[in-house]
């Protein structure tokens, strides 16, 4: 990279993990990688991922990373498998590069309709790790040196081999015959399903049952219910649809989790 496009494309590296921000383990990372390309743009998407929450973590990098510019660089530290035979990849595409455990956290990214793989390759190239990795903290050993020097003008390639046949978790179980399922609940209690406005066809009339609990429409913002009223809708991520409860917590009132299901008819879902 020369300078002139350092200037006007400064690299971008974004941060997700579930480490929270009471320890030392985000500002760790942040320091290997300022110390490897100083004039990284360092931002954060989440470090509030629950704990070992794969499924939570991939659904928040779907949620942001659009919303970046192609040339930023992801680096995403949800890993209970670390220190075991778990690859650590690093995935090129035409929406930004992304860093992190081959554990199913980059898998709504690589299925988004909008996005295309380019190259994947496996981290193991010594020369881009810190000196001495330990087994149970790859996010600041290998992660954060990878996108540092992805940041620095390093290419894919010379990280490691190919990495082929990269994990994807399935978050369509359930999307058939008018039944869908809860993919993720924000900190207001909004339950997120695993389909969208394009899934819900032109049918005027959906009717969706969540437990014991029945919405007979599709509302379009929160104030088209009275308070503490149950509604759903087309949300802000993606176009997925979603229910909650006007001021309230849909979650906790319905005793919902994800992997619950919930049930839609008359609409052309599972036509």
């Amino acid at each position: 990279m020369i300078e002139s496009e350092q200037i006007h494309n400064p690299p971008i590296i974004t941060l997700t993990t579930d480490f929270g921000e009471r320890d030392g383990y985000v500002g760790a990372m942040r320091g290997v990688i300022l110390n490897i390309c100083p004039h990284t743009i360092l931002t954060d998407l989440s470090h509030d991922i629950p704990p070992q929450d794969i499924r939570a973590a991939a659904f928040v990098l779907y949620q942001a990373f659009g919303y970046y510019p192609p040339h930023t660089i992801h680096c995403v530290v949800v890993d209970p498998g670390v220190g075991s035979k778990r690859r650590a990849v690093a995935i090129s595409t035409d929406r930004g590069i992304f860093v992190g455990p081959d554990n199913g956290v980059f898998g709504l990214v690589l299925s988004a309709s909008d996005i295309n793989v380019i190259e994947a390759v496996t981290l193991t190239n010594p020369a881009y790790q810190l000196p001495k990795v330990d087994a149970t903290f790859h996010g600041r050993d290998i992660f954060a040196p990878a996108a540092a020097h992805l940041a620095h003008g390093v290419a894919l390639p010379q990280f490691g081999p190919s990495a082929i046949n990269l994990i994807r978790l399935d978050f369509d179980i359930h999307r058939q015959n008018g039944i869908c399922q809860v993919i993720y609940i924000d900190r207001f209690g909004n339950l997120i399903l695993n389909i969208t406005d394009d899934d819900l066809g032109d049918s005027p009339l959906v009717i969706f049952t969540v437990g014991n609990r029945v919405i007979t429409s599709l509302s379009r913002t929160f104030a088209d219910v009275d308070e503490g009223d149950l509604l759903a809708y087309v949300g802000s991520s993606r176009g997925h649809v979603e229910i909650a409860i006007r001021n309230g917590n849909a979650a906790q009132a319905l005793g919902i989790e994800v992997g619950d299901t919930v049930k839609i008819t008359e609409s052309s879902l599972g036509a």
